[in-house]
């Protein structure tokens, strides 16, 4: 089953009590929460507020969006933990460092493999994941890197999120998507295009083709996700809503082909 809802740094101009009441009414079932704005990293008291209000309105925590940089400690993981923990999430997204894969060298690439194992190891004893970001400037910025990571990392609670890389064809979206499958936890669902080297945001719908290639791949694996929006036009409420109902009827799709392919 794919579930929905909304990566809450879409909205860093909002506190979460806005936040809470847009996704209940646009009808999505989550809210990653950001541990940059919404839910600091190591503050418990804010964490704990942000999960009442959030449970209160029917709706599930996702995830932590935190901004830990694996193999480095600008955000001591102990803090991010201890926030995670606070929230009730299942998850702790975190980024596979700093550095892209064309500029990191296998001396890099080894700091972050073990610290990934470090934290993987902290998190599991709290019962809950880490995945990585699935992003530019880390050690996901391709499909090979991001398999190459998760294959020599080998720790059965280091999982990956997904996105569709800017730039490469529906054709190599697929490809990487399907790679990573076994370690998938949740996507990143969005809709820009390159404009003379700008990112243009677009209607959620605009990419409908592509997305429902995405979205059954997910679905394929039995395993619950979280396909969770960002990236809105203009970071207006009234497109996110717009936005919101496409990716309803998406799901309904994606949900309807998997009961069908298990009947």
């Amino acid at each position: 089953m794919i579930r929905s809802g909304l990566v809450s740094i879409t909205f860093r101009q909002l506190a979460p009590p806005a936040i809470v009441a847009l996704v209940a009414q646009a009808g999505l079932d989550a809210i990653e929460w950001g541990g940059d704005v919404h839910a600091p990293h190591g503050d418990v008291a804010q964490a704990r507020l942000v999960r009442q209000m959030t449970e209160e309105a029917g709706l599930a925590v996702a995830a932590y969006g935190s901004y830990y940089r694996v193999g480095h400690n600008d955000v001591p993981f102990a803090d991010v933990l201890e926030s995670a923990v606070a929230l009730g999430a299942p998850t702790i997204r975190v980024w596979a460092g700093k550095a892209g894969s064309a500029q990191a060298d296998e001396a890099y690439r080894a700091q972050v493999i073990e610290d990934s194992r470090v934290i993987g190891d902290l998190a599991q004893g709290a019962g809950i994941t880490v995945a990585y970001e699935y992003h530019g400037n880390t050690l996901t910025d391709t499909r090979e890197s991001a398999l190459r990571l998760l294959e020599t990392v080998d720790h059965p609670n280091l999982k990956t999120y997904w996105q569709p890389p800017g730039g490469a064809t529906l054709e190599t979206n697929l490809a990487g998507l399907r790679e990573i499958l076994p370690w998938l936890v949740n996507v990143h669902v969005f809709s820009w295009r390159d404009v003379d080297g700008q990112r243009e945001r677009m209607p959620l719908a605009a990419q409908a083709d592509d997305w429902a290639q995405y979205l059954a791949q997910v679905a394929t694996t039995g395993r619950e996700h979280y396909a969770m929006l960002e990236f809105v036009r203009d970071d207006d409420p009234q497109h996110f809503l717009t936005d919101a109902e496409t990716l309803k009827q998406w799901l309904k799709i994606s949900n309807g082909l998997r009961v069908k392919s298990k009947e």
